[in-house]
């Protein structure tokens, strides 16, 4: 079991009580995640060892009931205390009974257990009292390793002396121990805590705007501590983003601050959130605007002028008749087109360190050949000859090429309501003047909540792709 402490000047996990326990999952693996209640600043990380959920959570629950007994969140625990659990673990695994199975299991588990006392004894503040249970406990293990291979006396002597064992005198905490005040929590610190967690998780757009809005709210909550907030500040919050924002871009921000203050609340840095009913409900239209039909036609017809081997055609092509964002558009692979039950699509997925701005967006899009001139057989030739990547600029150039066509072709204006993320919304509304059910339009734009994606080669998903291709056609064709 892998031990890592995070802590700062004045904060001591294990002298003051834990907070809610935190489980989170990073490139697959699960860990366990424990904080001093009332602070920010300090917590203690513990790798599960596994990627298999159901195990995780066994494993964690083990490691809690570990804590309880080792009295490990109670910073004034006495020996006697500490003893008393020490001989209900001693005589547990003295008379435990066993098969051929948990035999190994638990030489296993004593082993994680052996090694994580040993690495909590090395690298954390224990106080006397703790540090003395550690050593015992330890005995216990080792001893209980020699039971499991038929040789108990050890274990037998070890219970024999905390029984017979004179309680002794606690030996009073440390006060350089003791945990200090807690510090105003502010929303810039309390967002970089929520950043932290998340980077690994979220894509890179998503992670630009949500440090951006959060930079926002953070410059006008400023030193005020969330811990004492009132609903009269929150309020307060929302009439300055009115000041200079259209609606769309408050509700925006008004989204990541209630993620943020709910998540905080969920992980205990906060006792209340206070931002239910904050998101404006009319006028929040995005400032987004779709392109126009004549627009689309006209940039279509710009992207088939270059040459079938240049990436821009199809870069602009794909955008256009599937209405993906830009970021899943520069990371397809060749390995992404395909056939599913007879159609060609593309697939939005996260694999080879590809990353996707939420897991609805995991899906599949068909192609619709003749759609606005698009050639099919031309774009599979294109992807034949790729390497890998079908498009090879970096993310902040190649959306510069394309935005920079897009302005040029169009005559955009420069208040950017309309850029390459406006052919979602060019294609939203075709689907929506085709009449195309909801669900059907939510799994091509990748707003479902059940996607397609999870379900490539499920029983219904050749129905269900049928389904996409001829809402496509309806709306393109």
């Amino acid at each position: 079991m892998t031990t890592n402490q995070r802590t700062q000047t004045g904060t001591n996990l294990l002298q003051t009580a834990l907070a809610k326990p935190y489980h989170y999952r990073r490139s697959g693996r699960y860990y366990l995640r424990l904080r001093p209640q009332g602070t920010a600043k300090g917590f203690f990380t513990l790798s599960l060892r596994t990627t298999d959920k159901a195990t995780a959570m066994t494993i964690s629950h083990d490691i809690l009931k570990t804590l309880k007994a080792y009295h490990f969140d109670n910073p004034e625990v006495t020996w006697d205390e500490l003893r008393e659990r020490l001989l209900d673990i001693a005589v547990s695994c003295l008379t435990m009974a066993h098969g051929d199975s948990s035999l190994v299991a638990y030489e296993m588990i004593n082993d994680e257990h052996h090694e994580a006392l040993r690495e909590a004894s090395a690298k954390l503040p224990l106080s006397v009292n703790q540090q003395r249970a550690v050593g015992k406990a330890l005995e216990i293990i080792e001893a209980s390793q020699e039971r499991l291979k038929g040789r108990p006396s050890k274990l037998v002597e070890i219970v024999e002396g905390l029984k017979a064992e004179v309680c002794s005198t606690p030996v009073p905490l440390s006060p350089s121990l003791s945990v200090l005040p807690s510090e105003p929590l502010t929303f810039e610190a309390l967002s970089a805590l929520y950043m932290d967690e998340h980077k690994e998780y979220a894509g890179a757009n998503t992670i630009r705007d949500v440090k951006s809005s959060c930079k926002t709210i953070a410059e006008i909550l400023g030193d005020l501590d969330l811990r004492t907030h009132t609903r009269e500040d929150m309020k307060n919050l929302k009439a300055n983003l009115f000041e200079g924002r259209v609606a769309g871009t408050v509700k925006k921000i008004l989204t990541t601050l209630s993620t943020v203050m709910k998540w905080a609340v969920n992980n205990d840095y906060l006792t209340k959130a206070l931002t239910d009913g904050l998101k404006p409900t009319k006028g929040a239209e995005s400032s987004r605007k779709a392109f126009s039909q004549d627009q689309v036609k006209a940039l279509m017809a710009h992207a088939k002028s270059f040459p079938v081997d240049a990436w821009q055609r199809w870069a602009l092509s794909l955008g256009v008749i599937a209405g993906t964002r830009i970021e899943e558009l520069r990371q397809l692979t060749k390995a992404d087109v395909k056939q599913v039950a007879g159609v060609w699509v593309i697939d939005i997925n996260r694999n080879d360190g590809k990353t996707a701005k939420t897991k609805n967006a995991l899906r599949v899009i068909p192609l619709t050949d003749g759609a606005y001139g698009f050639d099919l057989q031309a774009f599979l030739e294109f992807v034949e000859k790729a390497n890998s990547r079908l498009f090879t600029l970096g993310a902040g150039q190649f959306s510069a090429v394309i935005n920079g066509t897009l302005r040029d072709v169009l005559s955009l204006k420069a208040d950017r309501t309309q850029t390459f993320h406006s052919l979602r919304h060019s294609l939203a509304r075709a689907l929506k003047a085709a009449e195309i059910p909801v669900g059907t339009a939510e799994s091509i734009l990748g707003h479902a909540s059940g996607s397609i994606s999870y379900d490539l080669y499920g029983a219904g998903s050749a129905v269900e792709i049928g389904r996409m291709a001829e809402a496509l056609k309806t709306a393109l064709l």
